[in-house]
């Protein structure tokens, strides 16, 4: 069953890698309704064509477009792609949804006695940690620890609700050797903090949509001064994602409107620890003198 899952869940990357790769060639509206399947992997297959096409400003024959743009004959069978790999999840998914939406609704006062405001949340990050586990590109993941063990200087930006993340990853990486600068803006000196970014550096960006200008300035002048860059964002449709050196990915769980950045923080310190593990690593083999004849 597991081998099943991965093999469906890889059909629907796969799809949205050509989605990602022929975006920008894509007419408005049929970008509106990638964006919209891009963010809602889960629970398009119970999504009716009416409701994506309210959800996205279009007229529902936009979304039979979009499926027939990449090879469907309908929206139907484009649908069959995520149910096969999230058809598993979607009873859950549903009364999830359901018990937020009565919570809401019924406004009831035991909520704030009773923690069921807790344990809702709770959930939604539980079930963005599942999502980042079961999405997480190994290949992507290594490809980012190694341009920061090969790092000379790491930059760091990210705004609004992604500054306490960079915040942290600031913080961790300065208890290793690397030297690393948060772009903090204070002031409004995001061109001045960067502007010193050279080949050699590495920029982490962090954003989600709808994506911080800060940010995406910051990553252009990377590029340009010829640093490596690694976008930490929520989809292969951002604009942060498309040129980047290598990319991570995180869907966040939400609740009551908020969205959580329990799986944000998770991959961070799992970058961080595997740099310091590697960087360890690196140490004890350059100091080990051996004592054994090859």
């Amino acid at each position: 069953m597991a081998d099943e899952t991965s093999e469906a869940l890889a059909g629907v990357d796969e799809l949205m890698q050509r989605v990602a790769l022929d975006y920008e060639a894509l007419p408005r509206q049929l970008k509106s309704v990638a964006s919209y399947i891009e963010q809602h992997r889960a629970s398009v297959m119970m999504d009716r064509t009416s409701d994506i096409a309210a959800s996205c400003g279009v007229h529902p024959s936009a979304v039979v477009r979009f499926a027939q743009r990449f090879g469907f004959s309908g929206f139907s069978d484009l649908q069959a792609v995520f149910r096969q790999a999230y058809g598993a999840q979607g009873a859950s998914a549903t009364s999830y949804q359901q018990r937020i939406r009565q919570l809401i609704d019924a406004k009831d006062a035991s909520l704030d006695m009773g923690g069921a405001v807790a344990r809702e949340f709770i959930g939604a990050c539980r079930s963005g940690l599942d999502e980042l586990e079961a999405g997480l590109d190994g290949a992507q993941f290594d490809a980012a620890v190694q341009m920061l063990e090969a790092a000379d200087n790491i930059y760091v930006i990210g705004v609004r609700r992604s500054f306490p993340v960079a915040s942290y990853i600031v913080y961790a990486l300065q208890h290793t050797r690397k030297r690393v600068h948060l772009v903090s803006g204070f002031g409004g000196m995001y061109h001045e903090q960067i502007r010193s970014v050279r080949k050699g550096d590495v920029v982490i960006a962090i954003s989600f949509a709808p994506y911080g200008k800060e940010t995406q300035y910051c990553l252009r002048v990377a590029q340009e001064h010829h640093a490596k860059t690694l976008v930490i964002t929520d989809s292969q449709l951002s604009p942060l994602a498309r040129h980047a050196s290598a990319q991570l990915y995180v869907k966040e769980g939400s609740a009551f409107a908020f969205r959580s950045l329990t799986s944000t923080f998770c991959l961070c310190q799992a970058l961080f620890i595997a740099l310091a593990y590697r960087l360890e690593l690196n140490v004890e083999e350059s100091t080990d003198t051996g004592g054994y004849d090859d």
